[in-house]
């Protein structure tokens, strides 16, 4: 009979939450606040909409180079969705990421319809945006970081990389498979949930108002309740 090999608990420092849970609790003893930041839509500008498509989907410095950041807040105006809530609610029953009870075809095919008629590119789930990364690592960089640390979904496997190799690259560092960057005295942690539209950024308060503000990020910070589907949770948390 073969024995069954059991991983040990991943490191809280380097993983995503759990989605069963609130956030900050899952968080607790190792971070204060937890911002979670929403990934923009793309405005391509001198790049085909049509490349957008698992087989041609442009690289990293294209994206950053020929398209522009849309926010949740402007997609909103133009879909005429209510709220952040429903947007991420449609985002979610687009990729099928909703049981039934929770999905909403209606708001999925708006977003669909309008994305289409804007030739506008929804953000894709579980991958760190390309629009956001430059700019959020230049400013954990103005934390005094040089280095960062880059892990798998659980950690099991990562890579310590000079932060000017991750901003300049195009994709072999933080590719699809690399889902969490901390610092080497985990004191931040910028992970990404697999089925979210979304990503987290954790630390203590000051810290975060700093970066999100250098970065222009996008979104909120949990409260006691959010959780991974704070959408469904009548909006917690915003």
């Amino acid at each position: 009979m073969s024995e069954v090999k059991v991983l040990p608990a991943p490191h809280v420092y380097a993983v995503c939450a759990d989605a069963d849970m609130p956030i900050k609790e899952f968080y607790r003893e190792v971070f204060q606040d937890v911002f979670i930041f929403f990934h923009p839509f793309i405005k391509p500008l001198s790049t085909d909409f049509e490349l957008f498509c698992p087989d041609t989907y442009p690289g990293k410095r294209e994206i950053v180079n020929t398209c522009e950041k849309v926010t949740w807040q402007e997609f909103l105006i133009l879909s005429g969705l209510t709220n952040i809530a429903e947007l991420d609610i449609g985002l979610r029953s687009i990729i099928l990421g909703l049981n039934k009870a929770y999905e909403n075809r209606t708001w999925a095919n708006r977003i669909i319809d309008i994305c289409e008629k804007n030739k506008i590119v929804f953000p894709s789930e579980g991958l760190f945006p390309d629009l956001v990364m430059d700019d959020l690592l230049r400013a954990i960089q103005k934390e005094g970081y040089d280095w960062i640390w880059c892990g798998d979904e659980f950690c099991t496997e990562r890579k310590l990389e000079y932060m000017d190799d991750v901003i300049n690259d195009d994709g072999t560092i933080l590719h699809r498979e690399r889902r969490n960057l901390f610092t080497h005295d985990q004191k931040i942690l910028v992970t990404t949930h697999w089925d979210s539209h979304f990503s987290m950024l954790c630390g203590e308060r000051e810290t975060l108002n700093r970066i999100v503000e250098s970065a222009n990020l996008e979104g909120f910070f949990c409260n006691d309740k959010t959780e991974i589907y704070w959408s469904i949770k009548n909006g917690a948390g915003i």
